[in-house]
């Protein structure tokens, strides 16, 4: 069950009490927080987060620890013409990740929209071959200049 928890940080942030998610996306109308096995290739839950403040998706797993692997999905409408392509067959990784788990290897399971007819919909879920985060243990020191780290894969 997931708590309230913050709005920020964006990504996930490791704290004393469990990993708090906040991922912008103003006009979704519901995200899921999906948890993996700790090779990112089963899909273990799905968690629907629980706030929605100022454009900002979030919520607090109380029980999650560094080392957790995880990526969204995100719901909302279908609209390309209008610049909405919500698909929630489709994994996100989390644009603040740290750590990135499994490869890309661009096949046409990651598009969103069928091959044959892109204005519909891709209803094939991609959670088995899609990129993922993992949790990564708070800094143990401050980035004073609050540069972007980038991400390292698994």
């Amino acid at each position: 069950m997931l708590n309230p928890g913050q709005p920020f940080p964006l990504g996930a942030t490791a704290t004393q009490t469990g990993v708090n998610f906040a991922l912008a996306a103003p006009a979704a109308e519901k995200v899921e927080l999906c948890l993996f096995d700790p090779t990112g290739i089963h899909e273990q839950q799905r968690l629907k987060l629980p706030e929605f403040t100022d454009g900002i998706w979030h919520g607090q797993l109380p029980s999650a620890r560094p080392g957790l692997v995880y990526a969204y999905r995100v719901h909302g409408p279908w609209s390309p013409t209008e610049g909405h392509r919500f698909n929630p067959s489709k994994l996100l990784l989390d644009p603040y990740a740290r750590e990135i788990v499994g490869r890309y290897d661009g096949s046409d399971l990651f598009h969103g929209h069928a091959t044959a007819d892109p204005t519909q919909r891709d209803t094939r879920d991609n959670a088995g071959i899609a990129l993922k985060a993992r949790v990564v243990p708070a800094p143990t020191h401050p980035n004073p200049g609050h540069a972007r780290i980038p991400p390292r894969t698994a």
